[in-house]
């Protein structure tokens, strides 16, 4: 019987009218209609501290950094709208990416069980005219060299404030289909390498 892809959408910002989170969940409307089982978590949710290998071994994990690691786990694919701060990603972003990478008792060092294997695509908006592409570079060489397959589509959306209707959506119905795709995408790798839809 076949397997219904499971993908995790986030975004690395913690705003309330974060344009990054507007952005995930277009693309993974984009992913439930071609048949994926998809999950939205805000990072607001599981705030933690900055990641000390002496506050690790001292204290453990602190439970959001569990929480969100067993939400990777669960999941086969990540749709990750990524700000660019910078020219980078998000402190928010690479700070529980450090938390999720590191083992757990009775885990393998460097297993990495959170991300090997696993398939991710990767957006970024921006106000500038460069969509936040420049973060999106740090992001992948991140994902990749952590075990994640990242998709060499991707999409970033310059111009945010013009960009984003009341509702969330994207004005332009060219740009909202292709983040739609993407997520559809995304959907359809997984599915081919876990035996899915």
């Amino acid at each position: 019987m076949s397997q219904t892809p499971k993908i995790l959408a986030f975004a690395g910002s913690a705003r309330t009218d974060s344009f990054h989170k507007k952005l995930v969940k277009i693309a993974a409307k984009g992913a439930a209609e071609a048949g994926a089982e998809t999950t939205f978590i805000d990072l607001r949710d599981f705030p933690m501290p900055i990641y000390d290998q002496d506050l690790q071994e001292a204290s453990g994990f602190p439970r959001t950094a569990l929480q969100f690691k067993q939400i990777l786990k669960e999941h086969q694919g990540f749709l990750i709208a990524s700000p660019e701060y910078n020219s980078s990603l998000t402190a928010l972003l690479k700070n529980a990416i450090d938390w999720a990478s590191r083992p757990e008792p009775g885990e393998p060092p460097l297993g990495l069980t959170c991300f090997r294997g696993k398939v991710a695509a990767i957006m970024s908006t921006s106000p500038g005219g460069l969509g936040g592409i420049r973060g999106l570079v740090h992001l992948r060489a991140i994902l990749g060299n952590i075990g994640t397959i990242v998709l060499p589509d991707q999409k970033t959306i310059p111009n945010a404030y013009d960009m984003f209707d009341e509702s969330g959506q994207l004005k332009d119905t060219k740009q909202q289909a292709s983040v739609e795709a993407l997520g559809a995408k995304l959907t359809e790798l997984v599915a081919k390498l876990h035996g899915g839809v």
